[in-house]
């Protein structure tokens, strides 16, 4: 089984992208803040929560505006 560092939960929207962020165990998720909808903002916030190789799960609500993100991420790894 895969563990993770950290899952990601993004809310996804034409202009801005929510982040929330939980930790493994039972501690509530905390509120990032927004970020644009671009591949910069995207790579920063990736780098920024995997500053020392740390491994991610993200999750996104599957929409129109999701699709790409999903792309993105993988790309960016």
């Amino acid at each position: 089984m895969k563990q993770f560092s950290a899952y990601v939960g993004l809310d996804v929207h034409k202009e801005s992208i929510a982040v929330a962020v939980a930790l493994p165990g039972r501690e509530p998720a905390e509120y990032l803040g927004k970020i644009k909808p671009s591949r910069g903002s995207l790579q920063r916030l990736i780098r920024r929560l995997s500053q020392n190789g740390e491994r991610l799960s993200f999750c996104y609500e599957a929409g129109p505006c999701g699709y790409g993100l999903y792309r993105e991420i993988e790309e960016l790894g």
